[in-house]
């Protein structure tokens, strides 16, 4: 499997929460609503976006900002705007002083603020639920990364702020893919871009020997995989693969594979029907007992326990060993 159709393939976007919001400065939203991961563009004004760090991020019309959650932000039209609004968990909207601010500025289908021709026009896009495939590249995602408008898909985003506020037979289906491929969109000039930050298992699978076996352990995790097995079907010896492996990649070739392994099967967990022991034979583990002592070891919980808390809410824990924040370079031309 593609590490970055995972990102999206398992589950995709599924009744994604979108929203477009109109302002005359001053704005400034306070979004605490811990989502794992969100879109914001501008169509038209400005914005800025402002992390717990203090670092304030400039947004112009056609950038794309994909920010990583659950830690909260803001949203303003300058990094100096008090508070006027707080976004809580399930889009729960208050004003600052405790009132519902969407009584008075309800706009239409998916649309609220000042006025519909306000200054600043910004279209929003909340996941509701990380996806346990995305875990290795959600945790290396930074913070916050901007695709400047330059460089995005204007076609999407037009696409998009076309589409946010119809109500067509099927349109939450229509969002939910438009918002999934305005972040593939985002995520394959993040991975593409030098010095981005993108993670080292994804610039790995260039190399002539670490690409292939990377392919073989995440097209085939069911194969009784050994370091011998992998150096065999990529034409070097064990100790060239091992090395030249754990150099790139930054852990040794059996330890990516159990991770991978484990990241599949807490994402076939979700599945309605599937038991345990069907799991296990679908990631390369030879029995229920087997991948619940290495999913136990790992994750700190039984397989049994991890499906109750992930029925029960969506996962949140923050994963992210990436930096802060990447802005993308700009579209020569």
């Amino acid at each position: 499997m593609d590490t970055l159709t995972g990102l999206l393939d398992s589950p995709r976007a599924r009744g994604a929460f979108l929203l477009r919001s109109v302002f005359d400065p001053p704005f400034a939203l306070r979004i605490e609503d811990e989502a794992p991961l969100t879109l914001l563009t501008v169509v038209r004004g400005s914005a800025w976006v402002t992390g717990d760090d203090g670092d304030p991020t400039p947004l112009r019309p056609g950038d794309v900002a994909v920010i990583r959650g659950p830690r909260p932000y803001t949203v303003a039209d300058d990094p100096a705007t008090p508070w006027q609004t707080i976004i809580r968990p399930g889009q729960v909207c208050v004003t600052v002083d405790g009132r519902n601010p969407l009584d008075t500025m309800h706009l239409g289908v998916r649309t609220w603020g000042d006025r519909l021709d306000a200054g600043t026009e910004l279209l929003t896009g909340t996941y509701r639920m990380d996806s346990a495939v995305s875990r290795r590249l959600l945790g290396a995602l930074p913070r916050l990364l901007v695709q400047p408008g330059a460089a995005a898909d204007r076609t999407l985003v037009r696409l998009l702020a076309t589409e946010i506020s119809r109500t067509d037979p099927g349109q939450e289906l229509v969002l939910d893919r438009l918002l999934d491929l305005l972040l593939v969109s985002v995520l394959r000039a993040w991975l593409a871009a030098p010095e981005a930050g993108a993670p080292a298992w994804h610039r790995a699978r260039q190399d002539p020997i670490v690409g292939p076996a990377l392919r073989l352990l995440h097209e085939t995790p069911q194969t009784p995989w050994t370091v011998a097995a992998l150096a065999a079907r990529t034409g070097v010896s064990r100790s060239a693969l091992a090395r030249r492996f754990t150099e790139l990649v930054g852990e040794p070739p059996m330890a990516y594979l159990t991770g991978w392994r484990l990241t599949l099967a807490a994402d076939l967990l979700r599945e309605p029907g599937a038991t345990i022991g069907s799991v296990a034979r679908r990631v390369g583990y030879g029995s229920a007992f087997a991948l619940s002592t290495a999913f136990k070891r790992e994750r700190g919980m039984s397989p049994q326990e991890y499906r109750r808390q992930v029925t029960a809410e969506p996962d949140r824990h923050e994963t992210a060993h990436g930096p802060l924040r990447v802005i993308l370079p700009a579209a020569a031309g």
